[in-house]
């Protein structure tokens, strides 16, 4: 009896080894981070690689913009916005401009066609138009440093997650990308940092977007 238990806990420990080992080469086969990227030659360096739309952040009511994905992985992304502020969310009709970057560290395949981002660090400057915002103070006020800080420029610290879906297509358009971000400006941090009354509720804004990929970043190359 003793026997027949060594025997087939061996078999048993045997077929266990080999379903590991069958996992793991599966594993490996499995590629979890598809992202590519080989680099531009030439003119192309200035194409962008892909477009977007975004809703809310700072820079508007709505932005839109292009933008450049780059570096090993496609971890890093340059964007350049416009949006529009209108007259029912301030005194008057804004246009704001906005210069990003992005570091997107992971790429998870959850399925053939869907990839999850968990997680985006990104920070953006952002200018917005308008006589009643500046850079300098104007005279008005009694003192050279009496706010000390510029009303028209913002810097912002935004955080989020993507979504990708990949498209079958051999079109331009590629994969699309559903993400939001939670962010918060520079004088926002501050005063949460001098106020201990602050909640991150009130200085932390939700923005949400889209982003088209144009190009496969290996089909550009020649």
């Amino acid at each position: 009896m003793s026997v027949n238990r060594c025997v087939f806990r061996s078999l048993m420990l045997v077929v266990m080894l080999l379903s590991a080992g069958e996992i793991w080469a599966q594993e490996r086969e499995r590629v979890l981070d598809r992202r590519e990227h080989e680099g531009y030659e030439g003119w192309m360096r200035i194409v962008p690689t892909h477009i977007k739309a975004q809703y809310a952040g700072g820079m508007g009511v709505m932005s839109v913009g292009a933008g450049w994905d780059y570096g090993q992985k496609c971890r890093w992304e340059t964007d350049l916005m416009f949006g529009l502020l209108p007259k029912a969310y301030a005194d008057a009709t804004h246009m704001t401009f906005t210069l990003r970057q992005n570091y997107i560290p992971w790429s998870v395949q959850i399925s053939p066609r869907l990839d999850l981002e968990p997680l985006t660090l990104g920070a953006y400057i952002n200018v917005i138009s308008g006589e009643r915002f500046w850079v300098k103070e104007p005279g008005k006020y009694p003192d050279e440093h009496y706010y000390r800080f510029t009303s028209r420029m913002r810097l912002h610290l935004a955080l989020g997650q993507r979504l990708r879906l990949r498209l079958p297509s051999e079109c331009v358009l590629r994969d699309v990308t559903l993400y939001y971000e939670l962010s918060a400006n520079d004088l926002n941090i501050i005063s949460k940092a001098c106020n201990r009354y602050v909640q991150l509720s009130d200085i932390v804004k939700f923005s949400c977007g889209v982003k088209f990929q144009l190009f496969d970043c290996r089909r550009m190359q020649k």
